[in-house]
């Protein structure tokens, strides 16, 4: 049987006729099947080529079957030369209705047999795109064709026939009751089916169907999603509308059972009758996407939030964290490359240019004067205590370089961050990147969080919810600070290594064994401009004392303000604090530090070789005699003693100089704290009158008793604030005494205690101060009278009800006494003032 199926197999390949549906047995038929030899029949006619369509003549009919080919094999369709009537060769083997089961003409056969009906299928045609086949049978009319189709269809369910590849789903089949279009376009089938209305023939009018009929029509082929009609305003034509079937094999089977179909004039198809002509249409719905977007805000955007904080942390936090660690190791920087600096110094052999920075010099006789707090800072350093490093001193004493440059001189992997530029940016954005331009940390996209804060606001009044798609500047911080916190982690882990003795240990064990491999970090400029507010400080606290916890680094800070203990005891409040205080240099350092300075031009001065080198300034120049004296005037702040110093170099005597520099401050004490301290700046808590008390008894005294200022009538309201005040202004410095209580006032900087001197010298400018300060006290005094007053007046109203006035009269006596006091005092400030009036009238 088998070698028979093979010869007539060949015989059709010869007859030109195609192989798929060549005489032969089913190898595939299931155990119930009989095996029947089926005679070949044609795949295409001569009228199928030229028109198209397949025509059924009398005693014919045409049975469309789907599940014949996966519906996935239209894919090799798209190659201009496939065929939709052949199998690909290299798939026949696999998807052929012969090695499949699913013959189309085989399952006819079968059923004809079983049931016994006279059907002889004679045409085949594949319809490779839309999974399924065409079958042209004949009959001897003794059974209709709605019968024929009826008994396949049973055929079909009772013996289950699935395709190997379509284990779930059977093979159907349906009468064709239209003139079906065997065409081979390029038009892959969809769920959607397009039904146009067209007249039967030319002249006539076609009949728009319904909903309703068209649900009748097509729901026997499978279930129906959606009907749309043609708009009734539409002025397309012909008339259609829309088929949505659940399935794409549902709406294959419609297609192709229904095309061409004429409905007739009693199933409402008109006079004439109307053509049904149906087609794929692909069901495109214009910005679907962005219209899924724009009516879902609720899901979209925390989704995209969650996404790019997903990006965020997986892409540039490990890039932020290698910039921080370029930054803190200096790997970035040219004149730490070790190439560089061989280049530099065969440079300078060559030549003869040396240049010595202003800044550094002279400052060794500084830093002998200071070896014990520099040796007291690097053996800290050595210990593991979790605490901080405090060095606190008033402006210009030299804080900064005497930590960084001198005891972490010979330490690698310091980090800086100062404060000042990151208190004074104005706004969350530039706070955002000058807080990450101190560490390092890039990329920043600080401009971003204004636009997702505008965003999220949007976002909040479309949704009702907070979003979370900005971040606020404490978070933004917070993210800088954990990521330099990671990066300090990392550098600390670098140098050690696995063949250590205590290469065992736990990462946080061994950061706590080894304090000197930390890095540190050190804060510059803490506090400063605290009295504007703002989260920076507490958060750079907290995130120090994080580190220091943890073991990660060590962290210094450097701050002027004496309060800082307020300030850090929130982020460490059961730590002892390390803390040195720098003050003003001896009069013996400060003139050593003045000397270096001139000489230190003499020898960057270039000169001939043969030349004999200049003597220097102090053995030539006879007025620096004049300097024991200027240094006493001036102080040992290291930033007036530099200024001194240049102006010496100059040409002016060291007298000059001073001079220059008292006149230079006490014009600024006017500007700062004397002049417009009202009017011109809201933010200063203090009045002109309390400043220039202040000012007037340093100037006599030098140095004031804290709670004597107190007790005078100028600070009876917010006294101590008002202190607190002018010393963060810098104008005076409080002394603490025992118990840490303030003990006494001294002048902001030494150089002012001589200005002071030369304000109160001005016979006019003082004589206007404390004529406004008389002013001030005679105030106060009448509010006190007036008040004493009407005392007096609701004691006259109870003396004169009362039957025993007699325990009025000590209250009624206290009150006139304190009259006549304020009274007496008036008077008397009344006749200094006048003498201070008639200065201001009689002298510029």
């Amino acid at each position: 049987m088998l070698q028979s199926s093979r010869l007539q197999l060949n015989a059709a390949r010869r007859s030109g006729l195609h192989r798929s549906f060549a005489n032969r047995t089913s190898l595939t038929a299931r155990p119930n099947y009989r095996v029947t030899t089926i005679r070949p029949v044609t795949t295409t006619s001569e009228d199928d080529v030229d028109t198209g369509h397949i025509t059924a003549g009398p005693n014919e009919g045409i049975l469309f079957f789907d599940n014949v080919f996966p519906l996935r094999v239209q894919r090799f369709m798209r190659l201009p030369f496939m065929s939709q009537q052949k199998t690909p060769r290299m798939l026949n083997h696999l998807l052929g209705p012969n090695f499949t089961g699913t013959d189309p003409a085989a399952v006819m056969q079968r059923a004809s047999e079983k049931y016994n009906i006279s059907v002889k299928p004679s045409q085949t045609i594949l319809r490779l795109k839309e999974g399924g086949a065409y079958v042209k049978f004949s009959h001897d009319g003794s059974v209709p064709i709605t019968e024929v189709e009826k008994t396949i269809k049973q055929f079909l369910e009772e013996e289950n026939i699935k395709p190997w590849w379509s284990p779930f789903r059977k093979m159907r089949a349906g009468i064709v009751k239209g003139r079906p279009w065997v065409e081979d376009l390029f038009r892959l089938p969809t769920s959607r089916i397009k039904v146009e209305f067209i007249p039967s023939e030319p002249g006539a009018e076609a009949v728009e169907l319904s909903q309703e009929q068209l649900y009748a029509f097509f729901r026997p082929y499978g279930k129906l999603g959606d009907i749309q009609s043609q708009p009734p305003d539409s002025k397309i034509v012909p008339r259609y509308a829309y088929l949505d079937f659940a399935t794409i094999p549902r709406a294959t089977m419609a297609k192709n059972c229904m095309h061409g179909y004429t409905v007739t004039q009693a199933e409402g198809g008109g006079s004439k009758g109307t053509v049904l002509r149906l087609s794929y249409e692909q069901k495109i719905k214009a910005h679907w996407i962005r219209d899924w977007f724009l009516n879902h805000p609720r899901i979209v955007i925390p989704l995209v939030a969650a996404l790019v904080a997903g990006i965020t942390v997986a892409v540039f936090d490990p890039i932020r964290t290698w910039f921080i660690k370029a930054h803190i190791t200096r790997s970035l920087h040219l004149e730490d490359n070790r190439f560089y600096n061989i280049v530099k110094g065969f440079v300078t052999d060559i030549v003869p240019w040396h240049h010595h920075d202003d800044e550094d010099t002279g400052m060794e006789a500084v830093w002998d004067d200071r070896k014990t707090n520099i040796e007291q800072i690097q053996t800290w350093l050595m210990e593991t205590a979790e605490t901080f490093i405090i060095v606190q001193g008033p402006r210009g004493t030299g804080k900064r370089d005497l930590v960084v440059n001198q005891a972490l001189k010979d330490k690698k992997n310091n980090l800086v961050i100062d404060c000042k530029p990151i208190q004074e940016a104005r706004g969350d954005g530039a706070t955002i990147s000058a807080a990450a331009a101190a560490v390092g940390y890039r990329p920043v996209f600080s401009w971003m969080n204004s636009i997702s804060g505008m965003i999220d606001m949007a976002a909040q009044g479309a949704t009702g919810v907070k979003t979370g798609f900005s971040e606020t500047l404490d978070s933004q911080l917070t993210k800088i600070f954990n990521n330099t916190a990671a990066a300090l982690r990392q550098i600390a882990l670098e140098t050690r290594r696995k063949e250590d003795k205590d290469a065992s240990l736990a990462d946080d064990e061994w950061l706590e064994a080894h304090p000197e491999r930390r890095p540190v970090v050190v804060i510059d400029n803490f506090l400063h401009k605290s009295h504007e507010g703002g989260i920076f400080y507490d958060k750079i606290a907290d995130w120090g004392a994080r580190l220091t916890t943890a073991n990660i680094a060590h962290v210094v800070f450097l701050t002027n303000d004496v309060s800082f203990s307020k300030s850090l005891s929130k982020a460490l409040p059961d730590r002892v604090f390390r803390q040195i205080s720098l003050g003003d240099c001896s009069p013996e350092v400060a003139k050593k530090f003045v000397v270096t300075h001139l000489d230190a031009d003499v020898e960057d001065d270039p000169r001939p070789d043969d030349a004999k080198p200049a003597p220097p300034p102090s053995k030539t120049r006879d007025d620096l005699a004049e300097l024991d004296t200027c240094i006493d005037l001036l102080g040992g702040r290291l930033t007036d003693l530099e200024f001194l110093a240049r102006r010496i170099k100059t040409g002016e005597t060291p007298t000059k100089a001073v001079n220059e520099i008292i006149d230079q401050s006490a014009s600024e004490i006017l500007k700062m704290y004397i002049f417009n301290s009202d009017e011109g700046d809201s933010t200063r808590s203090w009045t002109s009158e309390q400043a220039w008390l202040l000012i007037k008894s340093l100037a006599e005294k030098g140095s004031l008793k804290y709670n004597e200022i107190l007790l005078s009538d100028t600070y009876k309201t917010r006294g101590e604030s008002v202190l607190r005040a002018l010393e963060q202004a810098e104008l005076i410095t409080i002394v603490s005494g025992p118990n840490g209580r303030p003990s006494s006032i001294k002048p902001g900087k030494p150089v002012y205690h001589s200005a002071f001197q030369r304000l109160v010298e001005d016979g006019v400018l003082k004589a206007k101060l404390d004529l406004a300060i008389l002013a001030d006290l005679t105030k106060i005094e009448t509010a006190s009278i007036e008040k004493a007053e009407g005392e007096l007046k609701v004691l006259a109203e109870l003396y004169r009800e009362n039957k025993q006035p007699a325990k009025l009269n000590g209250r009624i006596e206290y009150l006139m006494e304190k009259v006549r006091s304020s009274q007496g005092k008036i008077e008397r400030w009344e006749e200094e003032g006048g003498v201070l009036k008639g200065v201001l009238r009689g002298e510029f």
